[in-house]
């Protein structure tokens, strides 16, 4: 009895500190259930699969008869528009749809799913474009659309310079062609080129962002010889592993922790354990801090917040940067999506903050796939001559691919020119401007809706209530504004938009919110909140599981 005391008495200490250590990391987590991945999972499970009916798709909200009639007709009509403006894009997408999983997939989440399966039946969506010019997409009809899609951020400069880089990156690689292993000749010209730009003094080369990320992962768990690292609510960093945690991976997170963006708990856990290898920061969260990727499929209620404050947010990485620093905790800058966008020196060169490595993507390829690591040289090197066992492993088949280095070489030659230096100066009071002159004729027009900014990259925000914000996205297709399939959450556009450009997009997008709101789907009881409409979803789908469940 008295050695089973002793040893609890010497075990108490040691479990007080791991129930402190235990608490401090749950304070750092966001109470929503995108800071709790395992429980997001769980509750994913629970969430029962059902679609409304024809009548209740137009009544969610209990709408008197005559709104739901004023919204069927516009439903209707709005139908019909899309299915004749569109006939040779439609049947193609509806032939190839069942053979690609991925068409599967964007079209049965683009609106909330009790809604899903009547909007894909009678609101079809094209897939397939015919040619890109300008800021403009056409598609396989001959109907020509102003391109909010971005390329999921590729499109930083418009079309016709990704198509100059990619001709002349064949052309420069043409003399390779299918030569790998090797380097061509521009290799090291683009190597010269990304460590100025980055900082850094080594690069290693990728197919993909999320490539370019495991690996930057990899080498920083290699020499810190530790396995945790820390990610923040809502970022993106690929699909692979449990850094893309909660629904949509299979897996339960095992080795990162997500904390809260923008927060003095986080920074208490960085200062305070040892078993954290790196910091993974996305600087697009800056507009939509501690929250997911915003699209109209999670648009329940309107409630979707955006904003971006770049005092605040530079403040917070150079935060992160100092502990980091001190605990010598990795600091890695996921500019997979951002990177060029924001300034010529990506955000490191926007926030000014400088990481111990950046990866680099999408764009930086030209228009052709890429991944890039630039790091500092202690972190890059995949092995230790002390230890000549002791290796991290890195390589891919079409790493360095002659033609993607070509367009590479092309697209930091053209990083340079006096063209593009021009769509720098003065970028972020110019979208800031644009933003504004959007937000304003939208409150002139008695919208209820506003747009958020990182200087070209816009999210749409709601001013009441509603189940049927997510409508919104098909009125802007028939008025030729192309999305995305994540619908309003994300408008990317091109550098190269011109003033002319913008007002038509502020006209098409006036003329669309005119539509939907003449047709009903802005109908307001006048005391409907967004947490009566989050709270009689969930009475629902509680229902909906207890019948399915007898």
């Amino acid at each position: 009895m008295m050695l089973t005391s002793a040893a609890l008495a010497a075990a108490a200490p040691l479990l007080a500190f791991k129930v402190w250590r235990r608490l401090q990391l749950s304070l750092a987590k966001h109470r929503s259930l995108a800071g709790h991945s395992r429980m997001a999972k769980r509750v994913a499970r629970l969430v029962p699969g059902y679609s409304y009916d024809e009548a209740r798709f137009f009544a969610a909200d209990d709408a008197p008869a005559d709104i739901q009639a004023l919204r069927k007709a516009g439903f209707t009509r709005l139908s019909a528009a899309l299915q004749a403006m569109a006939p040779r894009t439609l049947a193609l997408t509806a032939q190839t749809r069942e053979g690609v999983s991925d068409m599967q997939f964007t079209g049965r989440y683009r609106v909330p799913f009790q809604f899903s399966e009547h909007a894909r039946q009678h609101l079809p969506v094209g897939a397939f474009w015919d040619s890109a010019q300008s800021v403009e997409l056409t598609d396989l009809d001959g109907n020509r659309f102003l391109d909010l899609t971005g390329s999921y951020g590729v499109n930083v400069f418009g079309v016709d310079f990704y198509k100059a880089c990619m001709r002349e990156g064949a052309e420069l690689g043409s003399s390779l062609g299918p030569v790998l292993g090797g380097y061509h000749p521009c290799v090291a010209r683009n190597v010269a080129r990304l460590q100025e730009l980055s900082g850094m003094d080594e690069v290693s080369f990728h197919m993909s962002g999320t490539e370019a990320v495991m690996q930057a992962v990899r080498l920083a768990r290699y020499h810190t010889g530790k396995r945790h690292l820390v990610r923040f609510t809502g970022a993106y960093h690929g699909w692979w592993e449990d850094v893309q945690p909660g629904p949509g991976n299979p897996l339960p997170p095992r080795e990162t922790y997500t904390l809260k963006d923008m927060d003095g708990d986080t920074l208490r856990v960085l200062r305070t354990r040892n078993d954290i290898a790196c910091v993974l920061v996305n600087p697009l969260q800056a507009l939509h801090p501690n929250s997911n990727a915003p699209g109209d499929s999670t648009l329940v209620d309107g409630s979707r917040q955006a904003g971006f404050d770049r005092a605040a947010y530079s403040a917070w990485l150079q935060q992160l940067r100092e502990v980091c620093t001190q605990r010598g905790i990795v600091l890695i800058f996921d500019e997979v999506f951002v990177g060029f966008r924001l300034a010529k020196g990506g955000a490191q060169a926007y926030f000014n903050v400088q990481a111990d490595m950046v990866v680099y993507g999408k764009t930086l390829g030209g228009g052709l796939p890429v991944g890039v690591v630039c790091g500092k040289q202690h972190l890059m090197q995949r092995f230790k001559p002390e230890r000549p066992a002791d290796i991290c492993f890195a390589r891919g088949t079409f790493n360095a691919h002659p033609y993607v280095m070509g367009a590479m070489d092309a697209f930091l030659t053209r990083l340079q020119s006096p063209e593009v230096q021009a769509l720098y100066d003065g970028l972020d009071e110019r979208w800031q401007a644009r933003a504004a002159a959007v937000n304003q004729a939208l409150a002139e027009a008695g919208a209820p809706l506003q747009v958020r900014a990182l200087s070209s990259i816009w999210t749409v925000v709601y001013t009441q209530p509603s189940r049927y914000h997510w409508m919104l996205q098909y009125y802007l297709r028939e008025a030729g504004l192309a999305l995305s399939w994540v619908g309003t959450g994300r408008f990317i556009f091109s550098l190269n938009y011109t003033d002319a450009d913008m007002a038509e997009v502020t006209r098409r997008l006036l003329a669309a919110c005119q539509h939907m709101q003449a047709d009903g789907w802005w109908w307001q009881s006048g005391h409907t909140t967004h947490k009566d409409i989050k709270r009689k979803i969930l009475k629902e789908m509680l229902l909906q599981r207890l019948s399915s469940n007898t």
